[in-house]
């Protein structure tokens, strides 16, 4: 009797994450996911799965998530890396697996299937960018099926190389630009938090059943949505949110994208005198204004004086507060007379510049 084939082996996974925020992601992977992270690098996660489904495509933390192709930290920077790009993805990825896997997490629409090809580099190499696509090409060549219709859009399957100094990754994107924009984003304000960032907030909030959740100065209510999305997923119960932005234009976009969130009235006030009552907020989540969004930068010690000194006030004694600045001296400043302990800090980046996230406790 002829021996059974064994099945083809799970391929290990990675996640692109906002840099700083790969601890946050890992939690998420392992505790949603029951995934078991392997590595963890500036800006991704590499983990595995038992099972690879449709529930990798639920990750809120993350940017991007991919089937693992191939992987290697010994790229020369000289031009030879093409060669070796190119063996490497002709010899070292089990593609007809790795396509199996994405058509099933991934089923194909109407049409003919399509697909694209994507390089991203960093760093100073003796070759160029479309150089190292065009060595991928061409260490495809065989694998894609010849129906397949190259896309620039839109692609049902996208295999991407990324090179970052002496670094290479080649995968099977399974995500898609949803992952990381999120669907019920219709209205947005300048300079609007990105909802991976404002995810991980809400994880490191911790929010319980029964509590009330506040984002002082909620801009497009991104942060607030993400809370719901949290909430709902783990089934935790009566809720209360509460949110407002001193900016008209925003609190109509927050209402507008909260709608589709759950019954959310997002009102017009000054995060400084909250029409809300002392001592009734368990979790306070914020992303306050950057320096270089405000007309004078230096009102920011100013304004975080007065804000902290109203966000004490309707704090919970024990209660928590989740805050992103990238004034962090000025930050601390304003909290230092109201004695919050703090508990954590990650340093990320945030349009473009670096910032820093911390999560602090209002003495008992």
């Amino acid at each position: 009797m002829a021996r059974r084939a064994d099945p083809p082996a799970v391929p290990a996974l990675y996640a692109f994450v906002q840099p700083g925020l790969e601890t946050v992601a890992a939690d998420e992977i392992t505790r949603d996911l029951q995934g078991e992270v392997k590595r963890t690098d500036r800006g991704s996660v590499v983990f595995r799965m038992d099972e690879i489904t449709p529930e990798v495509l639920k990750l809120r933390t993350t940017e991007d998530v991919f089937l693992l192709a191939w992987g290697s930290d010994s790229l020369t920077y000289k031009a030879g890396d093409l060669e070796t790009i190119k063996r490497w993805t002709a010899k070292k990825a089990d593609w007809a697996n790795l396509f199996r896997l994405h058509h099933s997490v991934r089923p194909k629409t109407k049409g003919k299937p399509t697909f694209h090809l994507v390089c991203q580099m960093q760093g100073e190499h003796g070759y160029r960018r479309v150089d190292a696509l065009d060595a991928m090409a061409d260490g495809l060549a065989g694998f894609v099926p010849a129906g397949w219709v190259p896309a620039e859009e839109n692609a049902w399957l996208e295999i991407w190389l990324t090179i970052n100094g002496k670094t290479a990754v080649c995968g099977v994107r399974l995500s898609d630009r949803t992952m990381r924009h999120r669907t019920y984003k219709t209205d947005h304000v300048a300079a609007s938090l990105r909802p991976t960032v404002a995810a991980a907030m809400v994880r490191l909030a911790g929010i319980g059943p029964g509590m009330t959740v506040l984002d002082p100065m909620c801009g497009a209510g991104t942060i607030l949505a993400e809370a719901v999305a949290l909430c709902e997923q783990r089934r935790i119960r009566e809720v209360r949110y509460l949110g407002g932005d001193i900016d008209a234009n925003a609190v109509f976009c927050a209402g507008q994208n909260l709608g589709r969130r759950g019954a959310i009235e997002p009102e017009k006030w000054d995060s400084t005198e909250l029409p809300v009552p002392r001592r009734v907020v368990d979790r306070l989540i914020c992303n306050p204004p950057f320096g270089k969004q405000l007309e004078k930068p230096e009102d920011i010690p100013e304004l975080y004086d007065n804000a902290v000194a109203e966000w004490d006030r309707v704090l919970k004694p024990g209660g928590k507060a989740v805050i992103l600045v990238s004034e962090m001296d000025a930050l601390k400043e304003a909290i230092r007379p109201h004695e919050w302990r703090p508990l954590k800090q990650m340093r990320v980046r945030v349009l473009g510049q670096p910032a820093v996230l911390s999560v602090w406790q209002k003495p008992e």
